[in-house]
């Protein structure tokens, strides 16, 4: 169901259920929250890319497997719907969608850090048209992530955007033609790894607890957040190295 592969420092999990639009049943859900196991156990591994085989990032929620009453199995209890939409997680993770990404799909995009996409993707959560509500994040994280009027719309005509407007207002980070997102993804990947792991993973958790944190909560962040860089062995490398006028060499420690 999810096909996991390294390539340096960079994870690709794949959604792998393309005759289903990569809906997710309960076997996806537990194979994505496992992948994701194995990203944020791994010391060598530094960056995840969520990618998707097929035409469909992601459709959301398998109606079959909700009609055959496993709804609750595609919800696990330590990681939310989809085995990734409450998880917490620790290293960044970039959404590469080439294809509708919608209802749950949506929101499994939202919970991600960043988002390469190309032309041919969408995004939206049209869980009102079937008197739903998208309970996964997406109502709160893409009001966050886009202007309140554009989640607003979203959110209650359940209408889709499309991928040019989504990277107009700030949800999509790189903007790609057909078939190219997986290396645009890997590219962006490859420029975060290129950084200390350690100052990377914290600038990221500063950044989603601060960005509504008052004031002084958001310093005392960022003041924790380097007091701990500053105890790694990588602090020290990131002078000596530009001192020596050479290519750091993160230990990710």
């Amino acid at each position: 169901m999810v096909e996991y592969e390294i390539r340096g420092h960079v994870a690709i999990l794949t959604l792998d259920r393309p005759e289903a639009r990569n809906a997710v049943d309960p076997a996806l859900a537990n194979a994505l929250e496992a992948a994701i196991d194995r990203l944020e156990a791994d010391d060598d591994v530094w960056v995840g890319v969520l990618a998707a085989r097929g035409p469909v990032f992601c459709a959301g929620a398998d109606l079959k497997a909700i009609n055959e009453g496993r709804a609750d199995g595609i919800i696990t209890r330590r990681s939310g719907f989809a085995g990734i939409c409450r998880r917490s997680r620790s290293k960044p993770l970039i959404a590469a969608v080439d294809g509708p990404a919608l209802a749950g799909g949506c929101e499994i995009v939202a919970a991600c850090d960043l988002v390469v996409a190309s032309t041919d993707a969408s995004f939206g959560i049209p869980e009102v048209k079937r008197s739903l509500v998208a309970a996964a994040g997406g109502l709160f994280r893409l009001a966050r992530k886009l202007p309140p009027n554009v989640a607003m719309a979203m959110a209650l005509t359940g209408d889709p955007i499309s991928a040019e407007q989504a990277y107009v207002h700030g949800l999509v980070n790189e903007l790609v033609e057909p078939g190219a997102v997986l290396d645009a993804a890997l590219a962006l990947a490859d420029r975060i790894t290129a950084n200390a792991p350690v100052a990377v993973r914290l600038s990221r958790q500063v950044v989603l607890d601060g960005a509504l944190a008052p004031d002084d909560d958001a310093w005392r962040l960022s003041r924790d957040a380097y007091q701990e860089v500053l105890a790694t062995e990588d602090f020290r490398e990131g002078p000596l190295a530009f001192v020596e006028k050479r290519a750091p060499v993160w230990k990710g420690r």
